[in-house]
């Protein structure tokens, strides 16, 4: 089993910027990829970036050149920096953790708003 923490989150004015962490514990050799997904309301739940345990790092094209991922050398927590936010990043942001076996971990999730 792995647990994810996330921390961050909040209000900001748009063009402004946050950032969010999320720790992981428990079975954490069994993680590869880590990675933050969004979903905004009357939306699915889509993927805004993702890190493998090699550092290889892919991004939503919404975010691309705003948004960087981040994973410590443990690979234990993985931190999204958000830059020049816009209204329509405004969703709950979950941390994922996929496992080698194939199983997908979730965060409880964290709000983001961006006011205009």
């Amino acid at each position: 089993q792995v647990q994810l923490v996330e921390s961050g989150g909040g209000l900001v004015q748009a063009g402004g910027s946050l950032r969010l962490s999320c720790a992981a514990s428990g079975s954490i050799f069994s993680i590869n990829a880590m990675g933050w997904y969004r979903q905004a309301p009357g939306k699915q739940r889509e993927l805004v970036a993702a890190i493998t345990s090699g550092g290889i790092a892919n991004y939503a094209d919404s975010v691309k050149g705003r948004f960087t991922i981040s994973r410590d050398n443990a690979k234990t927590t993985v931190t999204l920096q958000m830059n020049s936010l816009k209204p329509e990043d405004t969703a709950v942001y979950y941390c994922n953790a996929d496992s080698r076996g194939g199983i997908h971990y979730w965060a409880k999730g964290t709000l983001v708003t961006v006011s205009s």
